[in-house]
């Protein structure tokens, strides 16, 4: 028995025995493994000592590099600190080079270069001595000769570019060989100059003129030619070198040479004198006759802008130096006048349309041929008998068929005294997008993912199941991996696998697409570990890229594929928000507005901001796009509701009083004159601008005074789509009593940010998902027609871009209120005469039915000893001032009034106080 060892007590050292003996052990039959035991435990005590001395020789070269490797992370360590620091300093200036991603940075090389620079500046500028001295005076002097003055500089200057713009590697080769370029044609002109020494003269002469890089770029052109052919060649490469480090066409250089004189003051700005409307004669009259909203002309917006008219695009390219006041200036001359020209007049020869009056405008007095061109081209109005021509009526143009349309509707029109007033200042310029901060390139790939991708390879071979990770897609939240299937495998094989998938990769947020759409692939969304953050300037400098200006687009974020996601308000048409606290909701509003603020002039746009909470949209007082103060009174909201149906309504009349379908049609035709008042009327016509409702908390609207909230959203969002008006609603309690049945039938796209439950999540997308977002700006987008939301990560705007953009537009106009919006009480008033007698009656059934929270007629009858006809008369009085809602039958009424604001209703019944 004492010959048996357990495992325990052999260890390490019996390891070695057991191997050696295996192969023994097998052709053995099973009684014999007991003596092989044996053998193990009496060799083991032999070996012991070698098996003690193995760890000893191997533990002396482990600590051997470690002081170098310690030194060497110390000394980097402070050479990278003092980089950042000198980095975060010229970063500091300026806009354009603030909220670099760390990841791009390349302080310690600019560092390094400041360094070299310096000891170049000490050894040419102070002859410097000693050795460093002499090396300087042997490789800069002798390579630069006596322009090694400005070789310091040169370092100082690329030093300055890796600070400043390290994210752009494609243009350091352009600017290595521009620079290449330059130098060698310099110093070889330099050398020229200086009487071309040879190699004979010393090497003393040969720094006395172009150096080393001189003699070798100019002696071989003056040996094989004259130095009159070799002077222009090294001119050439010199304009060559410039251009290519200014990355200016030769097309560009007469643009460029202009703008240089302009800024410089050497040559006169007319674009200035276009502007402002002084000094030129051929503009001046036709300025003046017109009133001051008509000179500037709204954007074309996605309705009305027709992509096969060149008189379109060339009005587009006209009006996008007028984005910013900031812009480089931009002159009119004859070649952009005879272009707008003679695009207006094959526009009119295509479509049989006449040019618009702001091109017939500018080619007055302008020659086209053999005859001058005065007057815009006429449409002949064609005779009541002949045949309509199909398709005229209702037509992108706006243009109405007079064979139809009766000109007596219009005389019958009465005067709208109601329509917005807006400002006519043509001075208005759109912020700049340089006053966003712009975001560093996204990722494509990096060592998290691949991990990721081995994790789920792991998790599919653990389970057997026949799938391989094709590729991925990596966004600035998470990231798509693209499952491939194999043959017979089902798609339920993986989705069975989601808590599997979510415990490989560490992630509780793991989101699993069957199939993605567009493709025959299973797509697991996995967050990223390395979040990105999407700037609200990018998108917006990719839509002015596209040269789309459409003045309702909104910057919404990125989605999972990189992409950016833009769409306008003006298709969508209304829109939900919804999500948690702090899931994003505000950063998304307040990237919708400056959205607006940023690519829409007052003329455009206005809105009506509702903020029941009164400190998320306080930023946005005071902007002329605003057609009311921000509204923070929940029944002053529901008011203004009720007004904005008025509007429409007041919209639709004249759309039908003038034959039109669509606001835009209408403002198309308001501006090119083709639609008139009747005679006799006052009313100036005017185009309507887009009016856009934001309402930053339905919730509290919705417990103050639900039906009526209820019903002008439902108007609203049914009929104002033809109207030009828009409806915003963000909430962040998503439930049934909020956001109701009719609600959601009527509003089409849907933004939904994370929410704390399945049920939250189908009441906004009618679908789950939003439970499994990870907040902070991750939502899924479904907009009107969609079938699948896409999963995107929300734009951010910092507050000090909002006040600086806010600022800009209030320097540029100011607003201009409507005082009807919120005045809801003129028509109660009237009702106070009704009370008679009854005061102290009315004050004790209000107090009653307040306290008690309970509204019913026998009640009052009850406590108050009144009878039918006086308990329904107080009640009717009640109704009137919103304390219950209206009767439902024989179910008791709605107390709208909380009890802690009794007081106030009782002295606006008293008519202490207006309420």
């Amino acid at each position: 028995m004492s010959a048996v060892v357990s495992p325990g007590n052999l260890g390490p050292m019996a390891s070695r025995p057991s191997a050696a003996k295996k192969p023994p052990a097998k052709k053995a039959a099973a009684p014999a493994k007991a003596p092989a035991r044996k053998a193990v435990a009496r060799k083991a005590p032999a070996k012991k000592a070698p098996a003690r001395r193995a760890p000893v020789r191997k533990a002396p070269p482990k600590p051997a590099p470690r002081p170098p490797g310690g030194l060497y992370r110390l000394v980097r360590a402070v050479w990278l600190g003092m980089a950042h620091a000198v980095g975060a300093v010229f970063r500091g200036i300026g806009q354009g080079a603030r909220n670099l991603d760390p990841a791009h940075r390349k302080d310690g090389i600019a560092l390094l270069l400041f360094a070299v620079a310096l000891i170049v500046a000490a050894g040419t500028w102070a002859d410097l001595s000693g050795p460093v001295g002499d090396l300087v005076e042997i490789l800069v002097t002798g390579s630069f000769g006596r322009l090694d003055l400005l070789v310091p500089i040169l370092f100082a200057v690329i030093a300055v570019r890796f600070i400043r713009h390290p994210e752009q590697p494609e243009a350091n080769g352009r600017i290595v060989i521009g620079l290449s370029a330059l130098v060698v044609g310099v110093l070889g002109q330099v050398h020229i100059a200086c009487g071309s020494p040879a190699r004979d003269d010393g090497m003393r002469a040969i720094r006395d003129a172009g150096g080393l890089i001189g003699w070798a770029a100019a002696t071989p052109l003056t040996y094989t030619m004259s130095e009159v052919l070799a002077v222009p060649l090294l001119v050439l490469l010199t304009v060559f070198g410039l251009l290519v480090v200014t990355a200016t066409p030769v097309n560009h250089i007469p643009r460029r040479l202009r703008a240089l004189g302009i800024r410089l003051g050497v040559l006169h700005d007319y674009a200035a004198d276009l502007d402002d409307v002084e000094g030129v004669e051929g503009y001046d009259e036709q300025w003046r006759d017109e009133p001051p909203a008509r000179p500037r002309t709204r954007r074309a917006g996605p309705q009305d802008h027709d992509p096969g008219t060149a008189e379109d695009e060339a009005l587009t390219r006209r009006r996008r130096p007028r984005r910013s006041a900031r812009s480089e200036p931009r002159e009119m001359d004859a070649i952009d006048v005879a272009s707008a020209a003679s695009a207006a007049l094959d526009g009119a020869v295509q479509h049989g349309m006449p040019p618009s009056p702001v091109v017939a405008d500018l080619t007055q007095g302008v020659s086209v041929g053999d005859r001058e061109e005065t007057t815009p081209v006429p449409v002949p109005s064609p005779a009541p008998s002949s045949r309509p021509v199909p398709g005229r009526k209702n037509t992108d143009s706006g243009v109405l068929d007079l064979t139809k349309a009766p000109p007596e509707p219009p005389r019958e029109m009465p005067a709208r005294a109601e329509q917005l007033q807006l400002s006519g200042d043509i001075t208005y310029s759109l912020p700049s997008l340089d006053l966003l901060t712009r975001g560093g390139p996204g990722k494509a790939r990096s060592a998290a993912n691949d991990a990721v991708v081995d994790s789920l390879r792991t998790v599919f071979s653990e389970f057997k199941v026949d799938a391989a990770v094709t590729g991925f897609t990596r966004g600035p939240t998470v990231t798509r991996y693209e499952v491939q299937l194999g043959p017979a495998v089902k798609v339920e094989r993986i989705t069975a696998l989601a808590k599997n998938i979510a415990y490989a990769v560490a992630s509780p947020d793991v989101r699993i697409i069957s199939p993605i759409p567009g493709k025959s692939a299973v797509g697991i969304e996995i967050p990223n570990t390395d979040r990105e953050m999407v700037n609200l300037g990018d998108v917006l400098r990719l839509a002015q890229s596209a040269e789309d200006d459409d003045p309702m687009l909104v910057a919404f974020g990125k989605d999972v594929e990189g992409g950016y996601v833009m769409h306008s308000l003006a298709k969508m048409p209304h829109m939900l928000v919804a999500g948690a606290t702090g899931s994003g909701k505000s950063s998304c509003i307040n990237c919708l507005i400056t959205s607006i603020m940023m690519r829409a002039t007052p003329e455009d746009v206005r809105m009506i901001l509702v903020d029941p909470k009164r400190v998320e949209l306080t930023a946005y007082e005071g902007i002329p796009h605003l057609i009311t103060p921000i509204i923070t009174n929940p029944k002053r909201a529901a008011e203004a509701l009720q007004w904005v149906v008025r509007e429409m309504d007041l919209r639709y009349d004249d759309l039908a009083a003038y034959g039109f379908r669509h606001i835009d049609d209408f403002n198309r035709a308001v501006r090119e004159g083709k639609v008139t008042p009747p005679p006799g009327s006052e009313r100036e016509l005017q185009p309507y601008p887009y009016l856009l409702v934001i309402v930053d908390e339905l919730a509290d609207l919705m417990m103050v005074a639900p039906r009526d909230v209820e019903d002008a959203i439902v108007r609203i969002t049914q009929l104002a789509r033809a109207a030009g008006i828009h409806l915003v609603l963000a909430t962040q309690r998503p439930s049934v009593d909020v956001v109701t049945g009719l609600i959601k039938a009527n509003v089409p796209s849907r933004l939904a940010f994370a929410t704390s439950s399945l049920a939250d999540s189908r009441v906004i997308l009618d679908q789950p998902g939003a439970e499994k977002l990870i907040g902070k700006g991750d939502g899924l987008f479904l907009p009107m027609g969609a079938s699948k939301p896409t999963r995107m990560q929300g734009a951010f705007v910092t507050e000090e871009e909002v006040a600086v953009v806010v600022q800009h537009c209030k320097d540029q106009m100011a607003p201009v209120f409507r005082e009807d919006v919120t005045v809801g009480t003129k028509q109660k008033k009237e009702i106070d005469e009704d009370i008679g007698d009854d005061l102290d009656l009315l004050c004790q059934a209000a107090e009653l039915v307040v306290s008690t929270q309970f509204g019913s007629t026998s009640m009052l009858q009850r406590k108050l000893r009144v009878g039918f006809a006086k308990a329904g008369r107080l009640m009717d009085l009640m109704e009137s001032r919103n304390i219950v809602g209206p009767s439902e039958g024989s179910k008791a009424r709605d107390v709208l009034v909380k009890p802690d604001e009794l007081d106030g209703v009782l002295a606006v019944i008293r008519g202490e106080s207006d309420g």
